[in-house]
């Protein structure tokens, strides 16, 4: 190193370091300063065109969650220029203009940002101003197939409307819809690979109208391969097999592969089932499908409790296994305890302990893969105003589901025990009977619901051997549900039942056989079982036929809080046509607290015809609405 340089390299060291401490030491740079603003979208008369104004404009969505400077102001305002313009041809002004002015600037001004760092007007005041202009129309709508050979299947979907002809409105969202609507016929009608080759539209600002135009491609049709299933652990494949593969060879369909998704949910072992169509159709030319399945847990624990102050209180607690052998066969164990504490002690309470078997797979090879077998069986020791019962009951159904609505089941069922007057003596008796049932469930709700209605009944043909009688029990209720005021917020609910015992008097038929009316679930405000023929002790002794009624209004009013007013109606007749001899109405009040698996109830009602020796009202706690 030169001597020269090695005196100056000191120096120049001490003037590197002097001037890294003074960069170090300067201050950081002032920050722009955040300016608020107040954004005013002039109306345009078009409440839908104001409502696609507002929700494209970046400096409505960012007013408040992300305040910014002048220039981001300004950066923001360039970037609703082109977003307003589209939400202009959204609703169909193609002609439309748009302004944006800024503290009494237009966009686009000379300086205007020095304008805006230098005003004093907070927050600042920014104006939208659309002129819409004419509408534009649809002139044409031209559907074609983009390969001639599928020329058929495309005029089959375009037979019908699809929600888009000349002379509606040039919007956005009919296009979009109707081109949704043709895509989903071709799939409904069995062409899975169904695609929109090219869609045109073609604006002509003289005339003011859009031309549309598409392309379909529909792809061949086809049918389901045999679907694979996977993510299961502990259910039998075999079984799985069995039940995803009912739609291989069908024709496909979205619908059909959506049914078969919920099959396979119906079956109770999965917390979830997704459903997932290939892309390609194989080497037969069906279409490869597979289920990937989340499996539950494989036991559960569950209680439920519910209070009536003409029944007292009731308490269930069950134990379940969802998958027994490994083909979803449900096994579950419970016990109940009803009218706790009836008469001062236990002696006068319910007791029931019970067994029920479901097996999806039981029938698949006999019967086919739609049926199940159904076993229960109980004993029961009842204490009721009405009788006195301690029995052994069981039956052995088999039920089909014709779908995820429909059911209907038919099997032997038993009941033999002893029976009579309460407090009184227990006669034996044994019946068996042959029972015939069928449910149909439209309503959208288990717990909860608002629109649809239920239909469920019973037909148990029985022969008594104490008696030497025969007898059919007959009992049909439906249900249906009105959402009036749109998004349940006031839902008017109607419930009917009607029973008759063909072939035989009362007196030939075991108390317990009989129809009653009055409690939670009949006629609210009566006490249970207290409404129909008495005898000579005054005591409920049954009837031959039954009638009851249920009308509700149910009212949310504030958040998960909700009200009820109900009338209840029913009576019980002396033979096995109904009569309104003994019709008894009951109304009251209730409140409604939603939760995620369903409403918690609490209701009180008041006979409107009191009967000797009966509560002049009735509290009914529970989950889940009346009916």
């Amino acid at each position: 190193m030169p001597p020269a340089l090695r005196r100056l390299l000191p120096a120049l060291l001490l003037m590197l370091a002097g001037l890294a401490l003074a960069q170090e030491a300067a201050p950081p740079p002032e920050p722009a300063e955040v300016l608020p603003y107040a954004l005013e979208i002039v109306p345009t008369g078009d409440d839908a065109l104001d409502a696609a104004l507002a929700a494209s404009s970046q400096l409505a969505a960012l007013r408040e969650p992300a305040p910014t400077s002048a220039g981001g102001v300004i950066g923001r305002a360039e970037g609703d220029r082109e977003r307003l313009q589209q939400a202009l041809q959204s609703e169909g002004y193609w002609g439309g203009t748009t302004r944006i002015i800024l503290d009494g600037q237009p966009l686009g001004s000379p300086n205007l940002l020095e304008r805006l760092e230098a005003s004093r007007t907070r927050p600042l005041p920014i104006r939208i101003e659309a002129t819409p202009g004419e509408r534009y129309r649809i002139a044409s709508v031209t559907v074609r197939a983009a390969d001639p050979a599928e020329a058929a299947a495309v005029a089959a979907v375009t037979a019908t409307p699809f929600g888009l002809a000349p002379g509606d409105p040039a919007r956005a969202a009919p296009v979009l819809a109707a081109e949704r609507t043709l895509l989903d016929r071709l799939l409904a009608a069995g062409h899975p690979l169904a695609t929109v080759a090219n869609r045109e539209t073609l604006v002509d600002h003289d005339r003011k109208s859009m031309e549309v135009a598409w392309h379909l491609a529909p792809g061949p049709a086809a049918r389901f391969a045999h679907p694979v299933v996977e993510g299961a652990t502990q259910v039998d494949q075999g079984f799985l097999q069995r039940q995803a593969s009912r739609i291989a060879g069908e024709p496909y369909s979205p619908a059909r592969l959506e049914q078969q998704r919920r099959d396979l949910m119906a079956l109770g072992v999965f917390g979830s089932v997704r459903s997932r169509a290939a892309e390609r159709l194989d080497q037969t030319g069906n279409l490869p499908v597979t289920f990937t399945v989340a499996e539950r847990a494989r036991h559960a624990v569950g209680f439920s409790a519910a209070y009536e102050t003409n029944y007292g209180p009731s308490a269930r607690v069950y134990w379940e296994h969802r998958n027994l052998f490994g083909g979803a066969e449900r096994l579950r164990l419970e016990a109940e305890v009803a009218r706790l504490g009836a008469g001062g002690g236990l002696d006068k309470s319910t007791y029931r302990i019970g067994a029920s078997y479901r097996d999806p797979g039981a029938l698949d090879r006999l019967l086919g893969p739609d049926w199940s077998l159904l076993g229960n069986a109980a004993a029961l020791r009842e204490r009721l105003d009405a009788y006195d019962r301690d029995a052994i009951t069981a039956s052995l159904l088999v039920e089909r589901r014709v779908s995820e609505r429909l059911s209907y089941n038919l099997g032997p069922v038993m009941d033999f025990g002893s029976i009579g007057p309460p407090d009184g003596k227990l006669d034996p008796y044994q019946i068996a009977g042959f029972q015939f049932g069928g449910r149909y469930d439209g309503a959208d709700s288990l717990l909860d619901p608002s629109k649809g209605y239920r239909v469920s009944g019973t037909l148990t043909p029985s022969w008594s051997f104490r008696d030497s009688a025969a007898f059919a029990p007959l009992r049909v209720t439906g249900s249906t549900y009105f959402d009036l005021l749109g998004e349940k917020r006031g839902i008017l609910a109607m419930r009917g039942t009607i029973g008759s015992l063909m072939g035989a008097g009362t007196g030939e038929v075991p108390r317990h056989q009989r129809y009653y009316a009055g409690g939670g679930g009949s006629v609210r405000g009566y006490d249970y079982q207290s409404i129909g023929p008495r005898d000579e002790r005054n005591r409920p002794s049954g009837g031959a036929s039954l009638l009851e009624a249920s009308v509700e209004w149910r009212q949310r009013i504030w958040g998960d809080i909700g009200g009820v007013a109900f009338v209840d109606a029913g009576t019980v007749g002396v033979t096995s046509a109904p009569d309104f001899s003994s019709l008894r109405v009951g109304a009251g009040l209730g409140v409604r607290y939603y939760t995620a698996i369903g409403p918690i109830r609490a209701d009180v009602a008041l006979p409107l015809v009191r009967q000797p020796g009966s509560s002049g009202y009735g509290l009914y706690v529970g989950i889940g609405q009346a009916f």
